[in-house]
C-alpha cells in the first residue's frame, strides 16, 4: 500500500517528506486506486477541452442556426469553466503541499487526503459531462454544417502601419448639408453665445460630423477644446479636462489640486477678453452636464458650445430649434456608396460587381441607412469571397438575426459571431475597460498573453500573435485606432460605445466577465471570472469575495486593506491583477500565494516596496511597477524564471525639462537568471550590469539610467551583442557626464528606437550608431547633448529615415537649418529648450510628411521660420515660449491664415 501511495503522489508531482507520507497513509488507504488515476484524468479533461475549443474556433457561425449554436456553446462554456476550476484547484493544492514546510502530520494528512479524493470524484463527473456534450454535437449537428471557415485571409491584406480607423476620410458620406449648416452657425456675426446640439441614435455619425467641422474651424477660435463626456462623469473631472485643453502650460499637478470653485475661476480668466471660443461636449447623456457648466459660457461673446447626444432632452438645450441638428439615416445612394467603399476596397474602382448587386442591395437596405452598421457590414463582406453563393449565406443568416434583435445589434452581433474563436476572447476583454478608455497596445498584448488567449507558433512569439489579433479586430472595425507609433504599429486604440455595449452583453451571456463603471459597488455575480472596477471605492464592501476570479482590473480606484486580504485569500486562482492609478500603498506578503498570477500592474500607485514572497510567483510573466515609489527590487525576484516584461522606474520630478526627471531601480544580484526577459525598463547602471546583461540574449527593449563614463565601454560592448534589441534608452548620471558612443556598435537589425539623455562627445554623430546604423533608426530623442554644431544637418545625412525626432537642449548653435528634400518620412519633430537659436530655416520639399511640429522654449527665436508655410501635411503646430517679436511677426505676416489647414495651432 505504501508503494502504491508513493507512486500516486509522485504522479501528482508533489515532493513530500517522509513525515507527511506517514501521516497520509491511513487516510488514503481506501483511495489509492482513485488517486493513482487522478493525474492522467486531469490530462485527459484538459486535452478534451482543447479539442472542443478548436471545434468552436472552426465553426463558421454565419452558416448555422444561431439558437442551436448558442445553446451548445453555452453547454461547452459551462463545462470549460468546470474543467478550469478543477485543474486550477488541483494545481493550487499541489503547489501549497509542495511549499509547506511544517504542519501537524495527522491533521494535514487528513486534509490533503480529503482534497485530492474530492478532486478525483469531480474529475469522474467531468468525464461524463464531456461525453454528453460530444453526444449532443453528433446528435444535433449534421456533417454539412460543420464546414471550416472559408474566407480571404485578412492577414495578407493588412500591413503594419496601414490599419484603418473606425471612420476614415472615405467614410464621410452624406454630411455636406449638415457640415455647411454648422460652419455657418459658427461663423455667424451674432454677438451672443450659442449652444449647438447634434442628436440621433448611436451609429449615425454625430461625432464624425462634429469632429470634421471642429478640425476645419478650430484655427478660427483662439480658444477651443474637445471634451468627451460619456455616461460616467463628474463635473470636477470635466472642468479639469476643459482647463487642460484651453491652457496647456498649467502644470497638471496644479490643476489636479484645484477644487470646483478654483477651476471655474481659472477657466473664466482664460476666456476673458472677448476671445472667440468653441467647446465640444461629446456624447452627453444628461442635461445636468451642461447646466452645471453653463455659467462659464453664458456671458461670453462669440462663444459656441457644441453638444452631441443620443437623448432628445439633452438636444433641447440648443439656443434655438435652428441650432439643433437631428441626424437622419443616409439615403439609399449614399448608403450604397459607403458600403461599396468598404466591401470592395480591394477593387480599383471600389464598385460592386454586377453579379453581387442584388444581394449587396439587400444587405444595405437592412442597414437602414445607419453609417456604423453599413461600415460594419461592408468590412465584414470584404473578408468574404466575391461569390454570390457565399454572400447569400451571410445575408440569409443576417435576416434571421434581424427577427430577434434590433437592426444595429443584429449587424454587430453578426460581426461578433464572425470573429474567429481565438479572437473573441480578446474582443470581449476590451469591453472590461471603461467607456472611451484609451487602451495601450503593449498593455493589451501582455494581458492577453497572461490570460492564455494566444498560442505561439513556429514563426511568432506570443506577443506577435497577440498583436496580429489586435490588428484583426481593428480591420473588422471592432476597435478604433487612436494613434500609431514610429514604425507604423498601432500605439493606442479604443472601443466604440455601441460596439462596447455589444461586447458587454456577450461577456455577460457567456459568463466571460463584468465591468462596473459606476464608481461604487453594485450587485455583481460572486462567481464572476473577470471583473473591472473603475473609480471604485470599496470602503463598505470589505466582506465581498470572488472565489472564481481570474482577472481584476481596478483602474483609478481605492482598495482597502480588507479588500486586499479578501482578494489574496479568497481569489486563489487570480491570473491578471491590474491596479494602475489606484490608491494602493503596499503589497502584502500573501501575494506569493497566488501561484497562478501571470500579470501584475502597479503603475502610478504609491507602493514603496515588493515583498520577498514574490519569488513564489513561478508563473509571473509581466511586472509593471513603473512610476511607483519602489527604489529597489527584492532579491528574490531573480527566482521568477518566467518573467518576460519588467517595467520599473521612478518619477522624481514632474518637470520634464529637469535632467533627472526619472531614474531606474537598482538591479538585483543575479539579474542574469531572468533569461526570458524581453523588456527591462529601467535599471541603474552598476559595475556588474554589463556582465549580467551579457547573458540576457532575448532582450528587445532596454532602458538604463545613471550611466557614467566608467560604465560605458563594457556596457556598450554588451549592448552591441544583443541581436534582438529594438529599443534602447541611455540616461547619463548627470547632465555634465559625457557619453562616448564609440563602443556602441549594434549588431541588432531590429533597433529602431534610440533615446539618449546626456552630454555627447565631439564627433559623436559620426559614430557607428549614427554613421553606419543610422538608416535603421525610426525614433530618435537627444537631450542635453551639448553639441556645438547644428545637429540637423548631420542627422539628415546619417539618419534620414526617421519618423520621430526630438531635440532638447542639444546645441549652442544660433542657426538651425533643415535642408531641402531632408527627412522625407518624418511625421513628428520636437525642438525644445534650444536657448541660442535665433533663426530656423526649412528648405524646399523638406519634411513632406510632417504632421506634428513642436517649437517650444526657443527664447531668442524672433522670426517666423522660413519655409514653414510650405508644410502642407501639417496637422498640429505648437509655438510656445518664443521671443515676443515672433508672435507679432506671425500675425503681421498673416501666418495664422496661411496655415489655416493646420488642424491644431497652439501659440
Amino acid at each position: 500500500m505504501a508503494e502504491a501511495l508513493l507512486l500516486a503522489i509522485s504522479k501528482i508531482g508533489t515532493v513530500l517528506g517522509d513525515e507527511i507520507i506517514d501521516a497520509v497513509i491511513a487516510e488514503l488507504s481506501a483511495k489509492v486506486t482513485k488517486l493513482r488515476d487522478l493525474p492522467e484524468n486531469i490530462k485527459y479533461i484538459g486535452r478534451e477541452l482543447r479539442m472542443m475549443n478548436s471545434v468552436i474556433e472552426g465553426f463558421d457561425t454565419t452558416n448555422l442556426g444561431i439558437n442551436v449554436v448558442h445553446q451548445w456553446i453555452a453547454e461547452l462554456c459551462n463545462l470549460s469553466f468546470h474543467v478550469e476550476d478543477v485543474m486550477d484547484k488541483y494545481s493550487y493544492h499541489a503547489f501549497h503541499l509542495r511549499e509547506e514546510k511544517s504542519f501537524h502530520k495527522v491533521y494535514r494528512g487528513a486534509h490533503y487526503a480529503t482534497v485530492f479524493s474530492e478532486l478525483a470524484d469531480e474529475v469522474v463527473k467531468i468525464k461524463c459531462e464531456i461525453e454528453q456534450v460530444k453526444k449532443l454535437l453528433k446528435d444535433y449537428f449534421h456533417d454539412n454544417l460543420l464546414l471550416p471557415r472559408s474566407r480571404i485571409a485578412t492577414d495578407q491584406r493588412v500591413s503594419q502601419g496601414c490599419l484603418p480607423e473606425l471612420v476614415q476620410d472615405d467614410d464621410l458620406v452624406g454630411i455636406k448639408v449638415n457640415q455647411s449648416n454648422m460652419i455657418g452657425w459658427l461663423n455667424s456675426n451674432a454677438p451672443d453665445s450659442s449652444v449647438i446640439t447634434v442628436s440621433g441614435m448611436g451609429g449615425l455619425g454625430k461625432t464624425t460630423l462634429v469632429l470634421n467641422v471642429y478640425d476645419r474651424e478650430m484655427t478660427n477660435f483662439p480658444v477651443h477644446a474637445w471634451i468627451t463626456v460619456s455616461k460616467s462623469y463628474t463635473i470636477d473631472a470635466l472642468l479639469r479636462k476643459l482647463l487642460k485643453e484651453i491652457d496647456k502650460e498649467i502644470p497638471l499637478t496644479e490643476i489636479d489640486k484645484m477644487n470646483a470653485i478654483t477651476l471655474r475661476q481659472e477657466i473664466r480668466k482664460k476666456l476673458e477678453g472677448g476671445k472667440k471660443c468653441m467647446v465640444v461636449l461629446d456624447d452627453v447623456w444628461d442635461r445636468e452636464v451642461y447646466l452645471k457648466m453653463e455659467d462659464i459660457f453664458k456671458n461670453l461673446k462669440a462663444s459656441h458650445v457644441i453638444i452631441t447626444t443620443r437623448n432628445d432632452d439633452v438636444a433641447s438645450l440648443a439656443s434655438s430649434t435652428e441650432r439643433h441638428l437631428q441626424l437622419q439615416p443616409l439615403n439609399s445612394d449614399d448608403a450604397f456608396n459607403l458600403f461599396g467603399r468598404r466591401a470592395f476596397s480591394n477593387r480599383i474602382d471600389k464598385k460592386c460587381p454586377p453579379e453581387l448587386k442584388n444581394v449587396a442591395d439587400s444587405i444595405v437596405n437592412k442597414c437602414k441607412g445607419l453609417p456604423l452598421a453599413i461600415i460594419s457590414m461592408g468590412s465584414l463582406m470584404s473578408t468574404k469571397k466575391p461569390i454570390e453563393h457565399a454572400w447569400n449565406q451571410v445575408y440569409n443568416q443576417f435576416q434571421s438575426e434581424l427577427l430577434n434583435t434590433g437592426d444595429v445589434q443584429a449587424i454587430l452581433n453578426l460581426s461578433y459571431n464572425d470573429l474567429p474563436g481565438n479572437i473573441r476572447n480578446c474582443f470581449l476583454y476590451c469591453s472590461l475597460f471603461p467607456e472611451d478608455y484609451i487602451m495601450s497596445r503593449e498593455t493589451l498584448v501582455r494581458q492577453w498573453v497572461a490570460e492564455g488567449f494566444v498560442v505561439a507558433n513556429q514563426h511568432n512569439k506570443l506577443e506577435d500573435v497577440a498583436e496580429l489579433n489586435l490588428m484583426k479586430l481593428i480591420t473588422r472595425n471592432m476597435l478604433q485606432v487612436v494613434d500609431y507609433d514610429e514604425v507604423g504599429r498601432v500605439s493606442t486604440c479604443k472601443m466604440h460605445d455601441i460596439v462596447r455595449d455589444l461586447a458587454l452583453t456577450a461577456a455577460k451571456d457567456e459568463k466571460f466577465g463584468s465591468a462596473n463603471d459606476q464608481g461604487a459597488m453594485i450587485q455583481i455575480d460572486k462567481e464572476v471570472r473577470r471583473l473591472s472596477l473603475y473609480g471604485w471605492n470599496d470602503s463598505d464592501t470589505s466582506m465581498v469575495t470572488f472565489p472564481c476570479l481570474r482577472t481584476l482590473l481596478l483602474l483609478e480606484g481605492v482598495m482597502s486593506t480588507q479588500m486586499w486580504k479578501s482578494i489574496l485569500s479568497k481569489s486563489s486562482y487570480l491570473t491578471v491583477l491590474e491596479l494602475q492609478d489606484s490608491e494602493i500603498t503596499e503589497v502584502p506578503a500573501s501575494i506569493g500565494d497566488l501561484f497562478n498570477l501571470r500579470y501584475v500592474g502597479l503603475r502610478r500607485t504609491r507602493v514603496k516596496s515588493l515583498p520577498e514572497t514574490i519569488e513564489k510567483l513561478s508563473n509571473l510573466q509581466s511586472l509593471d511597477i513603473k512610476q511607483t515609489r519602489i527604489e529597489k527590487l527584492p532579491r528574490s525576484i531573480v527566482k521568477v524564471k518566467k518573467l518576460r516584461h519588467l517595467f520599473a522606474d521612478r518619477i522624481i520630478d514632474e518637470k520634464q525639462e529637469d535632467f533627472k526627471y526619472f531614474i531606474g531601480v537598482q538591479p538585483p544580484k543575479d539579474l542574469s537568471n531572468l533569461i526570458e526577459l524581453l523588456t527591462l525598463e529601467t535599471v541603474e547602471a552598476s559595475d556588474d550590469l554589463a556582465a549580467q546583461l551579457d547573458k540576457l540574449r532575448k532582450l528587445q527593449s532596454l532602458w538604463i539610467s545613471n550611466v557614467s563614463a566608467m560604465h560605458s565601454p563594457k556596457l556598450f560592448a554588451a549592448l552591441s551583442k544583443m541581436l534582438l534589441l529594438s529599443s534602447l534608452l541611455l540616461n547619463a548620471s548627470d547632465e555634465e557626464q559625457t557619453l562616448r558612443l564609440d563602443d556602441l556598435n549594434p549588431q541588432s537589425k531590429h533597433l529602431h528606437r534610440l533615446i539618449i539623455r546626456g552630454c555627447l562627445a565631439p564627433g559623436t554623430l559620426e559614430c557607428s550608431i549614427f554613421h553606419s546604423y543610422g538608416r535603421n533608426l525610426k525614433y530618435l530623442a537627444l537631450s542635453w547633448s551639448g553639441l556645438l554644431e547644428d545637429p540637423l544637418q548631420m542627422l539628415a545625412l546619417h539618419v534620414p529615415n526617421l519618423t520621430y525626432l526630438s531635440l532638447n537642449k542639444v546645441t549652442s548653435a544660433e542657426n538651425l537649418a533643415i535642408s531641402e528634400d531632408c527627412f522625407p518620412q518624418l511625421k513628428t519633430l520636437v525642438m525644445k529648450n534650444i536657448l541660442n537659436v535665433n533663426q530656423l530655416t526649412i528648405g524646399d520639399r523638406a519634411l513632406p510628411n510632417i504632421e506634428c511640429l513642436y517649437i517650444v522654449a526657443l527664447p531668442k527665436l524672433d522670426k517666423v521660420p522660413c519655409g514653414i508655410e510650405s508644410l502642407s501635411s501639417l496637422k498640429k503646430l505648437c509655438l510656445l515660449n518664443l521671443h515676443k517679436n515672433f508672435i507679432t511677426q506671425w500675425f503681421r505676416n498673416g501666418m495664422d491664415k496661411k496655415m489655416s489647414d493646420v488642424l491644431e495651432l497652439h501659440i
